[in-house]
């Protein structure tokens, strides 16, 4: 079954290759959405995909690529947005 998330990722996932981690980590999972940097310093992701692929999906997104430091990671459950593919806006 489908499912939509949105994601704010905090801690040190700015400027640590968060977008890029991310995006290959959605293509490998067949997850749909985007991800983009905001203002505060903060990442935020929007995502759908199978049930099983957004949780590895989110746990993945917890950990962050190795130079970054999640401190915190609002997991928001949404009505399915239907993407088509993942982007790093």
């Amino acid at each position: 079954m489908k499912q939509s998330v949105i994601l704010t990722i905090y801690g040190r996932v700015q400027g640590v290759g968060f977008r890029y981690f991310v995006k290959q980590k959605a293509g490998l999972l067949e997850v749909n959405g985007f991800v983009r940097n905001l203002a505060n310093g903060n990442v935020y992701i929007e995502a759908d995909g199978e049930e099983a692929a957004l949780q590895q999906f989110i746990e993945f997104c917890r950990q962050g690529p190795s130079h970054a430091w999640v401190e915190k990671t609002e997991i928001q459950y949404c009505p399915v947005q239907g993407f088509e593919g993942f982007e790093k806006r």
